[in-house]
C-alpha cells in the first residue's frame, strides 16, 4: 500500500521549519506506513496537511497549528487505522 502525506506551508510566513519538524515526527512515527512525504511551499498563510489526498488539518479552518499528538492521530486514522500510537492514544482515550 502506498500512503502519501503532503504538508503545504506558507513561505512568506517562514513556516518551513515547522513543516520540516512535523514531517520528521510523522516519518519517525509512521516509518513503515508512509511511502512518500512532500513539503509543498505555498503563500497566503497556508498550512495544510493531507493524507492520501484528504485534508486532515488546516490551520485556517482550525485557527491554530495542530498539537503533534493530535496530528498523529488524524494522520493515523487515514493511513493506518489499526496502528497503536502508545502514549499519544492513551491520553486521548
Amino acid at each position: 500500500m502506498s500512503n502519501k502525506v503532503e504538508i503545504q506551508y506558507c513561505t512568506g510566513c517562514r513556516w518551513l521549519l515547522r513543516a520540516a519538524w512535523i514531517a520528521q515526527e510523522l516519518l519517525t512515527t509512521f516509518e513503515q506506513e508512509i511511502s512518500e512525504l512532500t513539503l509543498r511551499p505555498g503563500t497566503g498563510g497556508v498550512f495544510n496537511i493531507l493524507a492520501n489526498g484528504k485534508l486532515v488539518w488546516s490551520r485556517k479552518e482550525a485557527g491554530r497549528f495542530p498539537e503533534i499528538t493530535e496530528l498523529k492521530r488524524l494522520v493515523r486514522n487515514q493511513i493506518a487505522p489499526t496502528k497503536d500510537l502508545g502514549h499519544a492514544d492513551k491520553k486521548h482515550k
